[in-house]
C-alpha cells in the first residue's frame, strides 16, 4: 500500500475539497465542513499520502453518548487503488475503538458497488435502506460492523479495493 495515514491539519483542507471534487458527484463535504471536523471533539478525519500528495481520507463522527461511530465519508483518488480503501477502513476502525465505540456504521449508495464490496469483505453486513437518501434520488444501503470482531478470513494482507461513500 505504502501510503501513511495520519488526523489532518486545517493546511490539508485544500487537498481534501479538491479530492472530495475528483471522487464525488454529488453530496460533496465543503471547506465549512472540514474546517469544523477537523477540530471537533466528535469527528475524526484521517488522511492518507503517497509522494507527499493526498491519496485518500475518511471522516469518522462520534457522537457523544453513543457508543457506535459512523463512517461519514471514505475517499480515494483515481488511481489510488492498492488496498488504501481497506487501510482507510481499518484506521478508521481503529479511530472509533479508540473512543470506545463497539460498532461502526455506515451508509452507502447503492450503485456503489465497490464500496459495497470492500465493507463486505472487511465484516460489514447490511442492516437497511434509506429511500432517495443522496441528492441525486439514490437510495443508500445501511451497514454496521461489530468492532473488535475480525471479519472471516481476515487474515491476510490488505487487497486491493477503493471503496468511497459519502452522506
Amino acid at each position: 500500500m505504502n501510503a501513511d495515514i495520519r488526523p489532518a491539519r486545517a493546511s490539508d483542507i485544500g487537498a481534501l475539497v479538491a479530492l472530495e471534487n475528483a471522487v464525488f458527484e454529488t453530496d460533496r463535504m465543503s471547506r465549512n465542513a472540514f474546517r469544523r471536523m477537523i477540530v471537533s471533539k466528535s469527528a475524526s478525519i484521517l488522511i492518507a499520502e503517497r509522494d507527499d500528495a493526498l491519496a485518500g481520507h475518511c471522516v469518522v463522527l462520534l457522537r457523544a453518548g453513543s457508543n457506535k461511530a459512523r463512517l461519514y465519508s471514505l475517499a480515494v483518488a483515481p488511481n489510488s487503488g492498492g488496498g488504501l480503501g481497506r487501510a482507510l477502513l481499518t484506521a478508521a476502525e481503529n479511530a472509533a475503538t479508540a473512543k470506545r465505540r463497539k460498532a461502526m456504521r455506515l451508509e452507502v449508495r447503492e450503485d456503489n458497488l465497490r464500496a459495497i464490496d470492500l465493507y463486505e469483505r472487511n465484516g460489514y453486513r447490511p442492516i437497511g435502506r434509506k429511500p432517495a437518501y443522496y441528492a441525486d434520488g439514490a437510495d443508500a444501503l445501511r451497514y454496521e460492523k461489530p468492532l473488535g470482531v475480525t471479519a472471516p478470513g481476515d487474515s491476510g494482507p490488505p487487497g486491493n479495493g477503493a471503496g468511497t461513500s459519502s452522506p
